[in-house]
């Protein structure tokens, strides 16, 4: 029962941090130009993704733009649509990467990392309390028996 106590208290800091970076995370300067990029190439990949007795369907756009002459892999980009071979889009350029919105770069930020890093910690440390809280339960109702 002290694992089920030690993960629960972990569980809640975990949730803590990632409610608290959250804030430093909204607020964060972000370093980066507004540009405006000429789409190279832009494709729609699926992936059929099969777990057990399910599958799923994991959708990935890649999309090349080109400024200034060199090419960059355009990140965070939610369809691909929206760029059209040979179209003018506008871009965000930061750390020598390019971004499809505000949202990419402020997610590339250290707080952005440590804001994630906290969420899928606190998921895990909740899952691995339910379980060791369950083992703890069914070893209490085996004992009585």
């Amino acid at each position: 029962m002290k694992k089920v106590y030690a993960c629960g208290i972990i569980t809640v800091l975990c949730i803590v941090a990632a409610v608290l970076l959250r804030i430093p995370m909204s607020n964060a300067e972000l370093d980066y130009e507004k540009v405006d990029v000429k789409v190279v190439s832009s494709e729609t990949k699926e992936r059929v993704v099969k777990t057990g007795y399910s599958q799923s369907t994991i959708t990935t756009y890649d999309i090349v733009v080109s400024y200034m002459g060199k090419n960059y892999d355009l990140e965070n980009a939610h369809d691909s649509y929206s760029y059209r071979v040979g179209s003018t889009v506008t871009a965000y350029l930061a750390n020598g990467r390019m971004y499809a919105n505000e949202e990419g770069v402020r997610n590339a930020t250290p707080q952005g990392t440590a804001y994630f890093a906290a969420l899928i910690a606190s998921f895990v440390m909740f899952f691995v309390t339910l379980i060791l809280w369950s083992k703890a339960a069914e070893k209490k109702r085996a004992g009585k028996r």
